[in-house]
């Protein structure tokens, strides 16, 4: 691993190579190997606006470098080309008309693609966040909205089954340029200065359980995450590239959003006639050794990772970070047959191209105008949701996906409380005593990372700063609110018996490093890593869970005041054996615990086992009665709105700030070895 930072004593003398880099390409000739520029980025989803403080260096990147070569580039996104939360939001904003045409969810962000030149898109969760419904509103074509100019592509989701996304559906394997906006397909070819290139699209088959899909299915089911489930996918992408190369196209890209890049390197071996992947959902860093990658950031791998395919030929891996943090570079010829000449990369020219004022300056690139136009407007609009405090904290809220997805933090017990708090008042005839969330529902910190200049291991965590917005320093804004929880799911309760919910925190810390990680209130639990911990499914086992890791659990039986239980600790389970038949309340977000309402969704929020519990007297708080009323800005019963509320209550002012620590271990406690 390498860790490299971008200084601005260091431009000056790194200029020489830098510029090196970005020559322009000689004319090709007849004799001369096909070269190929693809230029990608994915993961658009950090949930914050830190896309929108990027975006105008990203564009000025795309720009410089296919101005380079723009008779033999491809501008592709792996997917989660947005996602619901602020920036999502504002482009509902009747301002946004200007610039969209028609305002609507997402439109802002479509339209800044749109202007940046995307040719094509894989499709990715988070996309699919606002259902098949949404995801169709946001990319077809509505009165003077204009649509995603470009298709999305996969080959791994039909499509054909729900009714939002069927009439998008185009015949796969046409030029991109040629279908309509706001095209779905399983393929398309882009030609390239008279050579076509095929780009495969797919996706992990692992969306019913992370997103909202509707009707729509994914191949193959179920995908366990090893050798035969990376066989199984291989199959389902092998059988649209042998399409492709029926039709003589000989050079093949497999835009692949599987959100973890140990999908995509296991799939580079098992496909043939693929040249290059590039990966998403990861937000993976690859860089080379010329790269310069922002201040804190670290290097998983080279850029490009290179794989020996089941063909027998070079395959190609390519992947970077999100939110328009970088450009990926790949420079790359290809032999007549159309095999990667793999001793003809040049890190000086590819990598990870980080979008920061001192590179594009550097470069003397130029932002695209019509970029700048749309993310200003958003700004703009972004910039009001940061005034007024609902609370103050003295600390940072730490909610970084590492963090967050892997233990307890002061932010996942924050919002767990607030959750609590919130569905006891509106439901103070059967109130819950227990809140559990999930990590991968924490989309943001609320506060500040600082890497002093020049120390590149040294992270400063800072609460959130005052602005000119009206907001204090400390305080936490509606834009805080909204950026963290940008999913904004609504809240449930329902009954658990002790083992039912034993085994719901077997799977929460078996889930440790993934979305599907707990966080807690009104619950204190000892666990064991080291022991069997319990299989996926969202199905509750109850007495018969597999999980051994949790050894005590207790529940609050009195008032849980402010994160702290002021009445009784009643054993749940106690040296690993559950205790008890009593049934207790839980709240917990309605995406994770709507497949135990009546005629709830099919599967589980992160494949959590609500589905099966004996009795689990389902109810959603959505408009629910109680609202404490001081918070407006977000639906009653949803998650933000609870957090809003606790704020206003509890921690109002610098005088009652928040203070708890980032590194807590209070409620999900490791022992063990």
């Amino acid at each position: 691993m390498r860790t490299r930072a971008l200084h601005a004593a260091v431009v000056a003398a790194l200029a020489v190579s830098m510029l090196a880099g970005c020559s322009s390409s000689s004319t090709s000739t007849t004799d001369e190997p096909f070269q190929l520029q693809l230029l990608h980025f994915a993961d658009v989803d950090g949930g914050g606006t830190a896309a929108m403080f990027n975006v105008d260096e990203f564009s000025a990147l795309v720009d410089h470098f296919r101005s380079q070569d723009p008779d033999r580039t491809i501008l592709l996104s792996s997917g989660d080309n947005y996602i619901p939360g602020p920036i999502f939001e504002a482009s509902k904003d009747p301002r946004m008309a200007t610039v969209i045409g028609k305002p609507g969810q997402g439109r802002g962000e479509i339209a800044i693609q749109n202007r940046m030149g995307v040719q094509v898109t894989a499709v990715g969760n988070h996309d699919l966040d606002a259902g098949p419904g949404g995801f169709a509103g946001t990319i077809k074509p509505d009165g003077d909205y204009p649509g995603a100019t470009w298709p999305y592509i996969s080959v791994n989701i039909d499509f054909a089954a729900d009714s939002n996304t069927a009439p998008l559906l185009q015949a796969p394997g046409q030029e991109a340029s040629s279908l309509p906006p706001g095209s779905l397909a399983r393929s398309v070819v882009i030609t390239v200065d008279g050579e076509p290139i095929g780009i495969v699209g797919a996706v992990t088959p692992t969306l019913p359980s992370i997103t909202s899909v509707g009707n729509l299915t994914l191949a193959p089911s179920p995908f366990p995450e090893d050798a035969a489930g990376f066989d199984a996918l291989a199959a389902v992408i092998q059988e649209e590239v042998d399409a492709l190369t029926a039709e003589g196209i000989d050079k093949i890209i497999l835009a692949a959003h599987m959100q973890r890049i140990n999908v995509e390197r296991n799939l580079a071996t098992r496909l043939r006639d693929v040249d290059i992947i590039v990966a998403g959902g990861s937000n993976t860093i690859l860089a080379d050794s010329n790269d310069f990658l922002r201040e804190g950031d670290t290097a998983a791998g080279d850029y490009p990772e290179i794989y020996e395919s089941a063909s027998g030929e070079p395959v190609l891996l390519v992947n970077t970070d999100g939110d328009y943090t970088y450009l990926g570079r790949l420079v790359v010829a290809f032999d007549a047959d159309g095999v990667i000449i793999a001793d003809r990369l040049d890190s000086g020219k590819n990598g990870a191209w980080a979008a920061i004022p001192a590179v594009v300056e550097q470069l003397k690139a130029e932002p695209i105008p019509e970029v700048v136009e749309v993310a200003d407007v958003i700004r703009e609009i972004l910039g009001e949701l940061d005034g007024d405090a609902y609370g103050v904290t003295s600390v940072f809220l730490e909610g970084r996906r590492p963090q967050i997805r892997d233990r307890e933090t002061n932010l996942g017990n924050l919002t767990a409380d607030a959750n609590l708090w919130y569905a006891q008042k509106l439901d103070p005839v059967n109130p819950p005593l227990v809140s559990v969330k999930n990590g991968g529902g924490i989309r943001a910190s609320i506060g500040i990372v600082s890497v002093p200049p020049g120390e590149d291991d040294a992270v400063v965590l800072l609460p959130p700063a005052a602005n000119d917005f009206g907001k204090p320093q400390g305080g936490i804004s509606q834009l805080d609110i909204q950026t963290s929880l940008a999913f904004n799911n609504g809240l449930a309760l329902l009954d658990m018996t002790a083992a039912e919910l034993r085994d719901l925190l077997e799977a929460l810390v078996a889930a440790a490093g993934s979305g599907a990680w707990g966080h807690t209130a009104g619950l204190r639990v000892e666990f064991d890593p080291s022991l069997p911990a319990r299989t996926i499914g969202d199905t509750n086992l109850a007495l018969s869970t597999d999980g051994e890791q949790v050894r005590e659990m207790e529940v609050c039986l009195g008032d849980w005041n402010a994160g702290a239980c002021d009445g009784v600790w009643e054993p749940v389970v106690t040296g690993g054996v559950t205790q008890g038949t009593g049934t207790y309340r839980v709240v917990a977000l309605d995406f994770l615990a709507g497949c135990a309402a009546p005629a709830g969704s099919e599967n589980c929020g992160d494949t959590l086992p609500f589905k099966g519990l004996v009795n689990a007297n389902f109810a959603s708080l959505l408009e629910a009665a109680g609202d404490p009323g001081l918070a407006d800005f977000s639906d009653t019963g949803s998650e933000q709105d609870a957090l809003a509320e606790y704020l206003k209550a509890f921690h109002p002012d610098a005088a009652n700030a928040y203070h708890v620590p980032p590194d807590v271990n209070e409620r999900m406690i490791r022992i063990g070895n």
